[in-house]
Parts: structure tokens; C-alpha cells; sequence
């Protein structure tokens, strides 16, 4: 990656950072504080869904921090370190506590008879799909560990080689 490239990845980082924190610091309290009246039923529905935004806060802020520091090793050429590794994993677990967080919405979205089954489809869909971006993220996870592992016994020969020289 370029200088420029991974110039503009931390711009649009910063950018999902800055939102997502506007959202979890001002619009969900906002929302929390001007709520109108209604059932406990309403309320249960809508605290599940803050809830969940908060939740998706959290996962958002854990991929960006993790991607922002894959983006600093590959400007220092380091990211074939297994070091890197640590910054794989919690954007996996992210993903897949996202996917559990999801899917439980859906559940909870599907009790009621208020919400159109297209939109407990809709957030069931949403579930398998962070599954599957969870699965691929392992398997670059693990592709980063074998290019590390390489990396690593290239420069094992090269210094044999330099000391056969």
C-alpha cells in the first residue's frame, strides 16, 4: 500500500470513528431522553435496539483500532510480524459477537407482531452475513500467519546464507 492510500484508509477510519461516537455519546441518549410515551412492550423494543446500537458501537470502534494499527505496520513494513496477529483477532471476535448480538435482535424483533417479518429477515440476514465476514477474516488471519511464518525462515536463510558467504 501506498503513502497515500493508507493516508486516506486512516481518514475514512477516523471519519466511522467520529460517527460512531457521535451516535453512542449524543444520539442514543438523545433518543433515551425525548422518548414519547408508549406500553412496556414499545419501551422493550426500543431499549433492545439502543442497546444493540451501543453494542454495534463498541464492535465498530474494536475493528477500527485493530485496522488502524494494521494500516501503521504496513507503513513500517511490519505487518508480517506475528505481532500483527493481535490485531486480527479482536476484529474476529468482534465480528462474531456482532453476529450473536444480530441475531438475538432478529429473535427478539420476531416476537413481536408490530415488526414486518421482512425486517426480522432483514436483521437475520444481516447475523449470517457478519458470520461469514467473521469466517473470512480467520482465514486472512490465517493466511497473515503463514506470509509471517515465511517471512520469518526467509530470513533465517538469508543469514545462513550470509554467513556462508
Amino acid at each position: 500500500m501506498g503513502k497515500f492510500s493508507i493516508v486516506g484508509l486512516k481518514v475514512v477510519l477516523a471519519l466511522i470513528l467520529a460517527g460512531t461516537l457521535f451516535v453512542q455519546l449524543f444520539m442514543i441518549p438523545m433518543i433515551l431522553i425525548h422518548e414519547a410515551p408508549g406500553n412496556g412492550t414499545d419501551k422493550f423494543f426500543q431499549a433492545s435496539f439502543l442497546g444493540y446500537l451501543f453494542v454495534a458501537g463498541l464492535i465498530i470502534e474494536t475493528c477500527v483500532y485493530c485496522v488502524w494499527k494494521l494500516a501503521t505496520r504496513v507503513k513500517r513494513g511490519t505487518v508480517f510480524d506475528p505481532a500483527s496477529l493481535g490485531f486480527v483477532t479482536p476484529i474476529i471476535i468482534a465480528f462474531a459477537i456482532g453476529s450473536v448480538a444480530t441475531l438475538a435482535l432478529g429473535v427478539i424483533f420476531a416476537a413481536s407482531t408490530e415488526i414486518a417479518p421482512g425486517a426480522v429477515l432483514l436483521v437475520g440476514g444481516a447475523g449470517l452475513l457478519m458470520v461469514g465476514i467473521s469466517i473470512i477474516v480467520l482465514v486472512l488471519r490465517q493466511l497473515l500467519e503463514q506470509a509471517a511464518m515465511t517471512q520469518a525462515q526467509a530470513a533465517e536463510l538469508r543469514d545462513e546464507l550470509g554467513g556462508v558467504i
